[in-house]
């Protein structure tokens, strides 16, 4: 997992080419982008959508076997808990289809916000349960989720 700010990604140049592409397109991305897929390159698609964070995430911690998610907030802000995979017990299995199994656990986890510039890189030993809104207080957010094939 990284999380760091916008103004850093030269920072992660090398770490993998199509991931550097990703944080390219977050640092260029317009607030006013429509919602939907935006294909950066073959490997590598932008998500972006809206919704309303949630004082719990009722699916739990998600999980990835195929891509490396980035996430970044265009508005709002949104809290993010994260364990590490074998610290979770897993309550939804793969779904080769979603590219996700769910996940609980009793653990304190870390957590984070995103907003202001700031984003997360969850790779696939990353547990990650997002949306859920800063200090009890839902808000409607705009979120862009790039997709990188691992």
């Amino acid at each position: 997992m990284i999380y760091d700010h916008i103004n850093n990604i030269d920072t992660y140049k090398g770490l993998l080419p199509d991931i550097y592409e990703g944080l390219l397109f977050l640092q260029r991305v317009s607030p006013d982008i429509a919602v939907g897929t935006y294909q950066i390159n073959s490997r590598v698609k932008a998500i972006v959508s809206e919704y309303e964070t949630k004082v719990k995430n009722e699916v739990g911690y998600e999980a990835h076997r195929k891509n490396i998610d980035i996430q970044y907030l265009l508005k709002g802000e949104e809290r993010v808990a994260c364990l590490p995979l074998d610290r979770l017990k897993e309550t939804v299995p793969y779904s080769e289809e979603k590219d996700a199994a769910f996940f609980t656990s009793s653990l304190q986890p870390i957590e984070m916000t995103l907003g202001d510039g700031y984003f997360a890189i969850f790779f696939p030993q990353d547990g990650h349960m997002p949306q859920l809104c800063v200090n009890d207080e839902p808000m409607i957010v705009k979120k862009v989720v790039i997709k990188v094939e691992k």
